[in-house]
Formats: C-alpha cells, sequence, structure tokens
C-alpha cells in the first residue's frame, strides 16, 4: 500500500528540501524525494546548487583567492612567504568536504522537521482518489501518494549541439569542479556568471584562460557602467575575453581541443586549448518526471508551466526553481518553495521577482538588484543616479581591495529606489540592504539618513545614496 503524505516533493534541491521543511513546519506530512548520489552512492541531497553549482565553486573560489592572495598580495601587508605551492588535491578535498557537510546539514534538517526523505528517482504515475500516485525508483523502491505534490527536479548544463560532455576535455560545471590537474590552457564557451567564476577558479591556479562569448556586450544583462569596470579588472587579472563571435565545429582529438570562430571584426579566428568548459546555459530536468503520463503541461523550452502562484495545469501539482520560468538562482527556488508551502497550508505566499538580487562571485565580486540604467533609458522612465568609488572607503583601503563602486538609481520625482549596482569587495553582501529598502518601496534618501559604521564597506552605499542628491560627504 501506497505511503500517503500530505506534500510529496519531487527533489531536493534548494527549491525542493526548503518547500518541504517549511511545509513540515506549517503542520503538514510531507515527504522529499531526490536522486543524488555522492561517489559512495549514498543521499546527497541539495541538488545541482550543493553538489556541482554555488557550494563547491564558492569553496574552490575562496581557496584559490587564498592562493593568490599568498603569491601576489600578502607581501604588501607584511607578511612574507618565501616559498607557495599549489596541493590540487587537498584544495578539491576541502571542496569535496564542503559539498559532504551540507549534504548531511539537510538531512538533518529533514530529520529534525520530520520529512520523510527518499532516495531514488521520483516521477509522477496517475491521479488517485487521495490525490498522485508518485513512484521512487532506485535501490528500494517505494509508492507515494500526496495531496499535493511539488515539483523541484532543477537544471542540468546545456551541451553544444554535437559536443556532448566528456567531463575529461569538455566539461560541464560538473567536470570542471573536479580537475585533477590545473590545465596549462583552458577554453570557456560563454562568459555568464558560471564562465567566469569558474574560469577565475582555474585562472589563479595557473591556468591560461580565454572566454568566447556570442553576445556583443560583456554582461549584457548587467548595468553598462558596473560590466565595463568588471571587464577592465578581469581583464587586467588576466582572463583573455572576447564578445561578439560565433564559433564554429569544435574538434576534440588527441589532447587538444581545436575551437574555430569567427571574432566581432568578422575574422576567422582559431584557439587550441586543453581542456574546454561549456557554459551556454541550462535546460530543466523533466525527463523521467512522467509529465506525459499525467498530462503535466510543458512548454516548447521543457520547462513546465506555471501561473504566478507556481501552480500546474493540474490541480494541486506546484513547480518550483529552475524548472519553472523566471532567473535559474537558488535563493529563487527557496522564496518560491516557501511560497507553494505557505499557499498549501492556506497562508498567502508570495514571492518579489523585482527584488531578486543577483551575485557573481569573481573579485572584484558584482551584484544587483532592480532596474539597471540602460532599462529605465529604454522604458523612457526619469531617474536619478548617484555613485561612489570604493577608492574612497576607508575600509577598503584598510583591505587593500579598492576596485569598483556603488550605483544606486532613483525615481526623478519620488526618490524611490529603483536599481543598485555594485562591483567591488563583498558586493555579495553589500547588496542585502538594497534588497530590504526595495522591499519596502523606500528611497535614497532612506538610505541617506541611515547610520552605517565606521569603517565599513556599507559607508559606501550609503554615500551613493547621498550622491543622489549630489550631497557625498567623503568624495
Amino acid at each position: 500500500m501506497a505511503k500517503q503524505f500530505d506534500v510529496v516533493v519531487i527533489g531536493a534541491g534548494p527549491g525542493g528540501y526548503i518547500a518541504a521543511i517549511r511545509a513540515a513546519q506549517l503542520g503538514l506530512s510531507v515527504a522529499c524525494v531526490d536522486a543524488w548520489s555522492n561517489a559512495a552512492g549514498k543521499p546527497a541531497p541539495g541538488g545541482t546548487c550543493t553538489n556541482v553549482g554555488c557550494i563547491p565553486s564558492k569553496a574552490l573560489l575562496q581557496s584559490s583567492e587564498h592562493y593568490e592572495q599568498a603569491r601576489l598580495h600578502l607581501g604588501d601587508h607584511g607578511v612574507v612567504i618565501q616559498k607557495v605551492g599549489l596541493d590540487l588535491e587537498k584544495l578539491v578535498g576541502r571542496k569535496d568536504t564542503v559539498v559532504k557537510q551540507n549534504n548531511e546539514g539537510i538531512l538533518f534538517l529533514f530529520k529534525k522537521n520530520k520529512v520523510s526523505f527518499f532516495h531514488g528517482q521520483g516521477s509522477l504515475v496517475a491521479k488517485t482518489d487521495f490525490g498522485w500516485a508518485v513512484k521512487v525508483a532506485g535501490p528500494n523502491e517505494e509508492d507515494l501518494e500526496g495531496r499535493h505534490v511539488i515539483v523541484a527536479t532543477g537544471s542540468s548544463a546545456r551541451a553544444l549541439p554535437g559536443l556532448p560532455f566528456d567531463e575529461e576535455k569538455i566539461l560541464s560545471n560538473d567536470g570542471a569542479l573536479r580537475l585533477k590537474a590545473v590545465p596549462k590552457t583552458l577554453g570557456i564557451i560563454g562568459a555568464g556568471v558560471i564562465g567566469l567564476e569558474l574560469g577565475s577558479v582555474w585562472r589563479r591556479l595557473g591556468a591560461e584562460v580565454t572566454l568566447l562569448e556570442a553576445m556583443p556586450d560583456f554582461l549584457a544583462a548587467v548595468d553598462r557602467d558596473v560590466a565595463k569596470e568588471a571587464q577592465k579588472a578581469l581583464t587586467k587579472q588576466g582572463l583573455v575575453i572576447h564578445t561578439g563571435v560565433r564559433i564554429g565545429e569544435i574538434q576534440a582529438t588527441g589532447k587538444k581541443v581545436a575551437i574555430p570562430y569567427v571574432d566581432a571584426a568578422g575574422k576567422e579566428q582559431a584557439l587550441s586549448v586543453d581542456r574546454l568548459i561549456v557554459s551556454i546555459g541550462r535546460v530543466p530536468n523533466t525527463q523521467g518526471l512522467g509529465a506525459d503520463t499525467v498530462g503535466l503541461k510543458l512548454d516548447e523550452r521543457g520547462f513546465v508551466v506555471v501561473d504566478d502562484d507556481c501552480r500546474s495545469n493540474l490541480p494541486n501539482i506546484w513547480a518550483v526553481g529552475d524548472v519553472v520560468r523566471g532567473p535559474m538562482l537558488a535563493h529563487k527556488a527557496e522564496e518560491e518553495g516557501v511560497a507553494v508551502a505557505e499557499t498549501i497550508a492556506g497562508q498567502h505566499g508570495h514571492v518579489n521577482f523585482d527584488t531578486i538580487p543577483w551575485v557573481i562571485y569573481t573579485a572584484p565580486e558584482i551584484a544587483w538588484v532592480g532596474k539597471t540604467e540602460q532599462a529605465l533609458k529604454s522604458e523612457g522612465r526619469d531617474y536619478k543616479v548617484g555613485s561612489f568609488p570604493f577608492m574612497a572607503n576607508g575600509r577598503a583601503r584598510a583591505l587593500g581591495d579598492v576596485t569598483g563602486f556603488v550605483k544606486i538609481l532613483a525615481d526623478a520625482r519620488t526618490d524611490e529606489v529603483l536599481g543598485v549596482h555594485i562591483v567591488g569587495p563583498m558586493a555579495s553582501e553589500l547588496i542585502a540592504e538594497a534588497v530590504a529598502i526595495m522591499e519596502f518601496r523606500g528611497a535614497a534618501e532612506d538610505i541617506a539618513r541611515i547610520c552605517h559604521a565606521h569603517p565599513t564597506l556599507s559607508e559606501a552605499v550609503k554615500e551613493a545614496a547621498l550622491a543622489v542628491d549630489k550631497r557625498t560627504l567623503n568624495l
């Protein structure tokens, strides 16, 4: 007989495990099904984010930054190191430990919140009198029934047509996180978030990194001033970035990968590298879900079709995260998971897409929320601009990291903050203040009137807000 639950969640990534925990907190009986396994074959909940995305990439970024600091910058602080070496096996091993700790943390949270966890591939089977039948395929098969089902199956890296990932020479984010040696030359197709972060890791560790981007502008979705500053800083560090390229037929034979391309000037070029990372977007994981079996509607790209509240076309089947429309961000998935759980429990779940922050964890970090200046211009909206450089910030000088600035865009009439854009140290942390202000539809003046501790990087946010009214104090 099938085990019955108020809610069955398929997928234990950021959207799924958070939805399961929140539903359990609200008094519902909850099961969560996830197929991800670690190298030992044991459950590894957390999805792409924990296993081959957000968490391991940040671990490698941190370790590689320490290595570069020791090689190039600690001498400026009077720290003398005679010889700096690299133990790549230990560096990658630390990353694996961090991932394992997060996997185990999620399993602990399931136990703490009385969420029943099932390790295996979950799929929709049929409508039942109780709700929906879900099959768990794996070493320990199970039949479940849920009054509600939340689909949170995430996404996978998109491969180039005719060039499948072998994770040896042609790498997805997965293979790029577990290279056994630093390649002498590394090519990356796609200069977006993943490409820039992974490129930064391996450049710091010694690889010659070249990024090929099809879009004519670097980081086209980012505010132009921020994108220009970031490109200047990353290029100075040694990343070679070509935009506006057209990739030809890639050949991965012998020990090299040959990448012919046409550059922005229309000239034919050729790049030969030891390893190639393909970072051209992601595709939703809906294969094997049983969508056709039960009539769950997918769009032409394979995403589950949902309304603004994450309801699918079928009663009591919901979907969240990368498998639905909207930005493929772990925190967006988490917010949707909470909103759906609360809606199922009779509350009023809500996600404000206008205040979802974006972060690129390069050095300098890049973070933004809300409208870019180019978007406001295209909309014909009257706005004011205030910016403040980290060069004039006392804490940034003390850190020895003064690259970048904070830029605030506010409505010309009401002073409401419409967008905040940061490139510089700890931008990922500083953006939270902007999100909070914008969630309450606050004004630049509100930020300017809030007392910020001194000396802190956050004072650059306050000074940018003061600059909106042309009264910055430290510039």
